[in-house]
């Protein structure tokens, strides 16, 4: 279901069932001459329309404005946008608060954008992260009172914590491609990999009769093909829907 599109009946169903509440999250960036700038957010979206087919989901509107930098080209006539990562921590921080408030604790954000550095962490998935530590740590607080934590009842914490059933589980940042994934599909830039993706979740955001080889990043779209993109895309579907399903 896509969250704007839902009636409130069917909205506190949602909650009452603990239904996965998904928002995909990328950039718009230029991704060289071949492919559009929408990529890493439209693979995410891609996605999710189709685990849709298979399992009750909640689908927020897509975020495309993260901090995609400046770092492949300057945006003049490239058409990069990017938005930094103080304003995405604001930004994130009070959309998270008021989905907590609404009721929804079961909450996936899948980021595709410089996640090959996912366990570092870079800008655009660190103000996730860091945004909703704190508005979860603000919303528990204030509907359970300081020393929560050390309250008896929560005397399970670790255990809860293993099983992935603490309230820290709540909101939840996930790469689109898991480690595994990438170690098998590395990695890269409107090349090889993002190109054959494309084809594969999404064909009409490229067109190789543009394809012009002269930038390093871009130049192994040439080896680009639907069967590469739809070998990736299995295994990440699989490792979202794992993820979906609480595996």
């Amino acid at each position: 279901m896509r969250y704007e599109m839902m009636f409130a009946g069917q909205l506190r169903e949602a909650i009452e069932k603990n239904t996965p509440v998904v928002m995909p999250v990328g950039v718009l960036e230029y991704h060289s001459e071949h492919a559009v700038f929408g990529v890493d957010t439209l693979l995410v979206i891609r996605a999710l329309e189709i685990l849709e087919k298979e399992m009750d989901l909640v689908i927020f509107p897509p975020f495309h404005f993260g901090a995609a930098s400046y770092a492949v080209e300057p945006p003049e006539n490239n058409g990069t946008i990017h938005v930094p990562s103080q304003t995405l921590h604001v930004m994130a921080k009070d959309l998270f608060r008021s989905m907590l408030r609404v009721g929804m604790k079961n909450i996936h954000i899948f980021i595709h954008h410089q996640s090959e550095n996912f366990a570092a962490g870079m800008p655009t998935d660190l103000a996730f992260r860091l945004a909703a530590r704190e508005a979860l740590f603000e919303y528990i607080e204030k509907e359970r009172g300081e020393g929560w934590w050390g309250n008896e009842s929560m005397k399970d914490y670790y255990s809860m914590h293993e099983q992935g059933s603490d309230p820290f589980s709540w909101i939840k940042i996930h790469p689109f491609m898991d480690a595994e994934t990438q170690k098998k599909f590395p990695i890269d830039h409107a090349s090889l990999q993002e190109t054959s993706l494309m084809m594969a979740f999404c064909p009409e955001g490229v067109d190789m009769k543009r394809f012009v080889e002269k930038k390093w990043y871009s130049a192994g779209a040439k080896n680009a093909s639907p069967e590469y993109g739809n070998a990736a895309r299995e295994m990440i579907l699989a490792g979202m829907r794992k993820i979906l399903k609480g595996q």
